[in-house]
């Protein structure tokens, strides 16, 4: 008689790409605390002992080399026996690259299991690095280098598509990307009488995506029946992106165990216990026993004699399944706030620099980079509070200013000594409201704050050209040329970046911190005047220009929503004038007569921006198509119905913004090939070469044949309406 309550593991791990000891001293962590836990099966992350966001690494033999080596480190620590284990880790097989799991227990490998289906979408180039394994079912011997075969005993182990049967249940792997197509392989394998299924993962963060990563998790059983265990990768491992952790347990369709999304802890194990029995008693009905007999898809199985379930361990009355629970889904705000604090983090203590520095214009992109990063000081010292002791090693090491192993008591405390803000403003151009707001905020959350204006420079700069070429350049308002106007504003945007990185190098050593070191300069240009590169917002190598930008992929709406939760959770009543502040680059004299408008000079809204940005890579419009849906969304004829705040146009005018977006995105689209790095929270960024892939001289748009096309339906849209 075998036993019916298993205890099972998964887990989510804040690794780093090519960090080969430190990497397989969190996987042996997790071992330890899933084996503490009374598991008997522990599932890791996708790719854990390399790292998954090693891109072009993966071509380099020295990564298959290292992770085999660390492989055979874990095999030999007896601590990691007793427990069957599925690891993640790129292996080299017959001159191919493989993305695979290593099934293995007590020092043995029992499968190399390789990926079937590989993620190529997106911010994903799986295929650029890997060969999907294109036989299902199937498995042939892999050779093991020398190392390996000592530890094994034997020359070759199992690769490729199979299952585990132990002498109660049987479990297969499928890996991250498998579980979102059409054909998963978890579901033959229910069909196959598989019962546990093991999901190693490295998804990244984008907003509002657990939901949907929820619910096809939770499908997986839910028509099938079975347990489903997803592990998951959490935190910035050397990339854009940000990985979610949320490690999860699922017992025929209901969640019973689930991990945090955003956390600074490097390893987080989650366990459930799971009983066998629901899972057969599930898989009752006629219809799937009918599909199940008839299923051509068999498994190999390979025996091991080790029990997941001990008889004597469910003679315990004290343990009981683990009970159903209700997912936790953050809030657009939460995440934004969690997302970016917890990034934030990660890459200053693994940059090894001293702190962030924030230019700050007194508007709300800049205001929204730096409650993040004030966001990111309060998880801080959360974990601090909560014992983190790689996080307390790590704030001793960086927050100095106060001596030696002292820690900040306080999120402002530890705000001011890691955190430069500097308003850059002119004596014409920027407003007593705009600087008094950047101060208040820096008052509220501590950090260290500089006021200057660069009046100075930005004169001795324009002389060159008045000195040179005999000509003056003048402001718009001054009587100036369009060209003369953009010089002017330009040249301001630019000096502002060279001052910001003149102070990030030289503000540690300025304020006597020990060690001196440099700060990271962040940037805060927003989704939309990325995509669109309009000339106020996005001058090349203008502040928007920095190491890093937060919110470089969330857009006007998303960040004003996140202030105004900002404002009541984190107590900055600042962040109220923030909100009500007309956008403005104060790249222009402000006249009696003139303050100069974003949305003025960009001739769109920021909401319309948006729309711009989702149906251009998420609908996957051009021009033409772009048009032809927005004539009837932006309808002012349609019908009003509750909750519809989009905007109200005639075709002449949606075609005018069509053509203007397009236009504008064509002849500035050189700029987004030197755009910072953004960290990725939507699945419209134009972040350049990782995500949105396309060319940077483009045809006039204004003598198109699409353009064209658009006249011609816009002139049979408007013969209609005239014969109404």
């Amino acid at each position: 008689m075998v036993g019916h309550l298993v205890t099972v593991a998964t887990c989510s791990l804040n690794q780093w790409i090519l960090d080969w000891e430190g990497n397989l001293e969190r996987i042996i962590e997790s071992i330890r605390l899933a084996k503490k836990a009374g598991a008997r099966l522990r599932v890791g992350p996708e790719l854990e002992i390399s790292g998954y966001s090693a891109l072009d690494h993966f071509h380099e033999l020295d990564v298959y080399t290292h992770s085999l080596e660390m492989l055979r480190r874990l095999l030999l620590d007896e601590s990691t026996h007793g427990i069957l284990l599925d690891v993640g880790l790129p292996i080299l097989h017959r001159n191919l690259r493989y993305n695979c799991r290593v099934i293995c227990l007590d020092g043995k490998i029992l499968l190399i299991r390789p990926k079937m289906w590989l993620a190529n979408d997106g911010n994903y180039r799986e295929m650029r690095h890997f060969t999907p394994w294109m036989r299902p079912r199937e498995t042939e011997l892999f050779h093991l280098p020398k190392d390996l075969a000592e530890v094994q005993g034997e020359t070759h182990v199992l690769f490729g598509d199979a299952v585990i049967s132990t002498p109660e249940t049987a479990f297969g792997a499928e890996t991250c990307e498998e579980l979102f197509t059409p054909r998963a392989p978890h579901i033959d394998m229910a069909l196959d009488g598989v019962e546990i299924i093991t999901n190693s993962s490295g998804s990244h963060f984008s907003l509002q995506k657990l939901d949907t990563r929820l619910q096809l998790i939770m499908e997986a059983t839910r028509k099938s029946g079975g347990i489903y265990l997803y592990a998951n990768h959490q935190g910035c491992d050397g990339e854009r992106l940000y990985f979610d952790g949320c490690a999860m347990i699922i017992v025929n369709g209901d969640v019973v165990a689930q991990g945090s999304q955003f956390s600074l802890n490097d390893v987080e194990v989650v366990t459930a216990t799971v009983d066998l029995e629901e899972v057969r008693s599930y898989r009752a009905p006629i219809s799937r026993g009918l599909q199940a007999a008839t299923s051509t898809a068999k498994y190999q199985r390979i025996q091991t004699p080790f029990e997941l379930s001990l008889e004597e361990e469910d003679a315990d009355v004290t343990r009981r399944p683990s009970p159903p629970i209700q997912p936790r889904i953050h809030s657009v705000e939460e995440e934004i706030a969690l997302c970016g604090g917890c990034y934030l983090w990660d890459y200053l203590r693994r940059s090894g620099t001293a702190g962030y520095l924030v230019p700050l214009s007194g508007g709300i992109d800049s205001c929204a980079t730096a409650t993040i990063v004030y966001s990111m000081c309060r998880i801080v010292m959360q974990a601090i509070e909560q014992g983190n002791q790689q996080v307390i090693e790590d704030v001793k090491r960086i927050a100095v200013y106060n001596g030696e192993g002292v820690l900040p008591k306080t999120p402002q405390e530890l705000c001011n000594q890691i955190f430069t803000t500097i308003y850059m403003g002119m004596k014409k151009q920027s407003s007593r409201e705009t600087r008094q707001r950047a101060k208040d905020l820096s008052d509220a959350i501590g950090s260290y704050h500089i006021n200057l204006d660069i009046d100075d420079v930005y004169e001795a700069q324009k002389k060159l050209v008045v000195s040179t070429m005999n000509f003056e350049p003048k402001f718009k308002v001054e009587g100036g040329t369009n060209q003369e106007n953009l010089t002017l504003q330009c040249l301001q945007a630019r000096i502002r970046m060279v001052t910001a990185y003149e102070f990030g190098q030289i503000i540690p050593t300025a304020r006597g911190r020990p060690g001196g070191g440099s700060l990271l300069v962040l940037g805060s240009a927003n989704v939309g005047e990325s995509t669109s590169s309009w000339i106020p917002g996005i001058t090349k190598y203008d502040c928007s220009s920095a190491d890093i930008n937060p919110i470089g992929s969330i857009d006007k709406a998303d960040l004003k929503r996140f202030i105004a939760w900002a404002e009541k959770n984190f107590d900055l009543k600042c962040l109220h004038e923030f909100l009500v502040a007309v956008p403005t680059a104060e790249l222009e004299p402000i006249t009696q007569d003139y303050v100069q408008s974003d949305e003025a000079d960009m001739g769109m809204t920021y909401q319309e921006l948006t729309i711009f940005g989702r149906l251009r890579k998420l609908n996957k419009l051009g021009p033409y198509a772009m048009f032809q849906r927005l004539v009837h969304d932006w309808s002012a004829d349609r019908e009003v119905i509750p909750g519809d705040d989009a905007p109200r146009y005639t075709p002449a005018e949606t075609a005018a913004k069509v053509k203007l977006f397009h236009h504008t995105y064509a002849i500035n689209r050189h700029k987004m090939t030197t755009l910072t790095p953004a960290l990725h929270c939507n699945d419209y960024s134009p972040d350049d070469n990782r995500f949105d892939l396309r060319p940077f001289l483009y045809p006039p748009f204004w003598k198109s044949w699409s353009f064209k096309r658009i006249d011609m339906e816009l002139a049979r849209i408007e013969k209609k309406r005239a014969s109404k």
